[in-house]
């Protein structure tokens, strides 16, 4: 049990890549601020040498997560969009990227408005059928998107069946697991070959730092992503660094408790008047149950529901509650409602991936569930 590898997630997402500090003892990482590092010779250092290419502290959060997905490479980014951008910034034009029907409306402004200017052409598929996929996948497909479960529908798909489907095309398959996160689903261990974060959400959970984050295990990929990391410089200050890995520590103990609330208010909104459908994969009539029992050890703290009085309900239910606020983003330890259709999904209003307007989506915090209910409730009448 001394073998790092063999821990288990809570005590690698307390421990791995984060030593004390060799000079003080320091318990936690130190914040490095120096920008750039002495060199005993030209071109003899430490491993460090400019903080735009590597810092320490970054490298304690990159080993961190890293080791919580069970990649061998991990790679910080200033954000999530820009953890995506480095991504998408690999392909070259006539490169085709297939998506999601319901992507984050970030992931689709930029493939299919920055890169789809620049000669990337994609198409949206229904990812929860793997026949589908591999009826839109063409010899030009270097790229399959995939979010499960999706943002904001909670939509599941099967990633070992994906990967299988989009690997026989020659194409890779990239699964950003934010709502997931690594206590929840592993894509690698199911066949994936790069998992991107917004490490914004979950990993850092506590709404008050901004970024994003790559996983593989191919080295030549790791190389490439290095490269882009260091090149295009879209990287985390080490004050984020930090914060993220305070925030990383207590990811497990926040998931249980994001789950266990989440659940109790699925219940809720299942029997409430107000309510016509609630979108959940913890739910046994959810289409992606079934796939989401097999590769998720618990079915997470995002919850969406559609009210029976459409848009304006949603207006007047995400406007009156107390408890919940009204913000966009998710994943931290306060709850948050929103309304994607004129919120966080406004970008893919006037595309094939459009919201209905009477979603309301609620990312479940960690506060006494009974105020939660509570204020659901006040809020639903």
């Amino acid at each position: 049990m001394n073998n790092p590898e063999s821990w288990g997630f809570e005590t690698r997402a307390v421990h791995a890549g984060q030593e004390p500090d060799e000079t003080t003892g320091a318990i936690t990482v130190p914040i490095h601020l120096a920008t750039t590092f002495v060199q005993s010779a030209p071109g003899e250092h430490h491993g460090f040498e400019y903080s735009r290419t590597s810092n320490p502290t970054r490298v304690a959060l990159e080993r961190s997560i890293a080791a919580l997905e069970g990649a061998a490479s991990g790679h910080a980014f200033a954000s999530g969009m820009a953890a995506e951008n480095a991504l998408v910034g690999l392909l070259h034009p006539g490169d085709h990227v297939v998506l999601g029907l319901d992507a984050y409306g970030g992931t689709f402004r930029l493939i299919a408005r920055v890169y789809g200017e620049r000669g990337i052409d994609w198409s949206t598929v229904d990812l929860s059928d793997p026949a589908a996929l591999a009826a839109a996948l063409r010899p030009e497909t270097r790229q399959v998107w995939v979010e499960t479960p999706t943002n904001p529908m909670l939509t599941v798909v099967d990633i070992a069946a994906l990967a299988d489907t989009a690997h026989a095309a020659g194409a890779a398959l990239i699964v950003d697991n934010t709502f997931a996160t690594p206590y929840l689903q592993n894509p690698l261990a199911l066949g994936a070959d790069i998992v991107v974060h917004s490490s914004t959400k979950y990993l850092g959970g506590h709404s008050d730092v901004v970024g994003g984050f790559v996983a593989v295990n191919d080295e030549n990929l790791a190389e490439q992503l290095a490269f882009v990391q260091n090149a295009a410089g879209a990287v985390p200050s080490p004050f984020d660094c930090y914060l993220l890995l305070r925030g990383v520590k207590t990811l497990g103990v926040r998931m249980d408790r994001h789950c266990d609330n989440a659940a109790a208010i699925v219940d809720f909104l299942a029997g409430h008047p107000a309510v016509s459908s609630v979108l959940y994969p913890g739910l046994a009539g959810h289409p992606g149950h079934a796939v989401a029992a097999m590769q998720m050890r618990r079915f997470g703290g995002m919850v969406s529901c559609v009210l029976r009085g459409g848009e304006q309900a949603a207006v007047a239910a995400v406007s009156s509650t107390r408890v919940f606020r009204l913000a966009e983003s998710l994943g931290a330890v306060e709850s948050l409602i929103e309304q994607p259709s004129t919120m966080t999904h406004l970008s893919v209003a006037d595309s094939p991936l459009a919201v209905d307007p009477g979603l309301i989506r609620l990312s479940v915090g960690i506060e006494s569930i009974d105020d939660l209910l509570a204020d659901l409730d006040e809020a639903l009448h």
